[in-house]
């Protein structure tokens, strides 16, 4: 059989967005098979069961990613670890870098006391990494420029990913040494941002509008990753926001990529407005287009990971923004998107029709 790729985006149905995505790939009559997040703890069975069904009763998983700890993502793997034989478990945790982390909390003078708070703060990577030392599954730091199977991480670096660590509102505001106060560390959230009143304005072709708005430090965590399937451009991004992207386009070089380019791109975090600018946009899939696309004519897909019930996901903003570069835009919204090159033939597996335009976009 000649080299496939083939990628699933299951439906995360819940009031807010989640991702559970598996894919496979073969590569010189090898396959692998290798997960990104899991969704929900109510997610993780469907996911299971969907790699059995589809996967040709795949009982080992070679490479599982949890992006960042949000258990949106990360709560559905731990069926997945506990049911399958698992190569790999590529996720970060912030507790190994407590030496690092000793000396920017004001609190904190006992490195054990530090770790068991972390892990307090983190409970779903935690549980994770409870759940891979018991059945002996290897845990990988999952750091720009490391390989996962055929695919590149692209982002976050590990610094970035400490500083992160850092600003989380899951573990106070930044500490003594950049200058600021220490706050209530690990005493809960320290007052959620609040969603400005948003209203929607028509808009001409081209036009966008983006929040100046920063998305959290836990989706800036996200494990973004790259590869060349069959010729094609991967890039699954998580719930990665503006630094994550720029480290993207920042690293792309070295992996062998001339952006803008991707064939298949992930929009980050379910379509948000805060992940993304039309700047990093046209770095990575090309300048706004002068008009729309004849029907049927696209250069890459677009796919987004948002429920049906999520009011919030995804923006017409970003929808738009994917449109005007020429996209084919899918959304899971109560199904199981599929996406591939060369990838055997399912029964009953349709496509999807293009997003319709939205004539009318977000404004703060």
């Amino acid at each position: 059989m000649a080299d496939f790729f083939e990628i699933d985006f299951l439906d995360v149905e819940a009031k807010k967005s989640g991702d559970a995505i598996a894919l496979r790939y073969e590569i010189a009559g090898q396959q692998y098979i290798h997960v990104v997040d899991g969704g929900y703890l109510e997610t993780g069975e469907r996911l299971a069961t969907h790699i059995r069904t589809f996967y040709d009763n795949a009982t080992h998983i070679h490479h599982v990613v949890a992006t960042h700890p949000d258990g949106d993502h990360t709560a559905g793997l731990r069926n997945i670890l506990e049911s399958f034989s698992v190569g790999n478990l590529w996720m970060n945790r912030p507790w190994l870098y407590a030496d690092e982390l000793l000396a920017r909390f004001a609190r904190y003078t006992n490195r054990d006391n530090l770790i068991r708070d972390l892990k307090k703060a983190y409970p779903n990577t935690a549980a994770l990494e409870e759940i891979a030392n018991r059945r002996r599954v290897p845990i990988r730091e999952t750091f720009q420029g490391v390989p996962i199977g055929a695919f590149w991480v692209m982002a976050p670096t590990r610094q970035r990913y400490i500083e992160k660590v850092l600003e989380s509102e899951k573990t106070g505001r930044v500490a003594e040494v950049a200058g600021f106060k220490q706050q209530d560390v690990f005493g809960g959230f320290l007052g959620k941002v609040i969603d400005k009143v948003l209203v929607r304005v028509r808009a001409a072709w081209g036009a966008e509008a983006f929040s100046a708005e920063a998305t959290s430090a836990e989706n800036e965590m996200s494990v973004v990753q790259s590869a060349q399937l069959c010729a094609k451009r991967i890039l699954l991004t998580g719930d990665t926001g503006r630094e994550g992207l720029q480290e993207v386009v920042n690293f792309a070089p070295y992996v062998g990529w001339a952006l803008p380019g991707v064939d298949r791109f992930q929009v980050p975090h379910h379509g948000s407005r805060r992940n993304v600018s039309s700047e990093l946009l046209d770095q990575i899939l090309g300048p706004r287009l002068l008009a729309k696309l004849p029907d049927g004519d696209t250069r890459f897909t677009a796919i987004i990971s948002s429920a049906e019930a999520d009011e919030d996901h995804p923006r017409k903003a970003v929808v738009r923004a994917m449109l005007h570069r020429g996209a084919h835009v899918v959304s899971t919204e109560g199904r199981a998107v599929r996406t591939g090159h060369n990838a055997p033939a399912r029964d009953g597996w349709v496509a999807i029709p293009n997003a319709p335009y939205p004539e009318e976009q977000e404004e703060d």
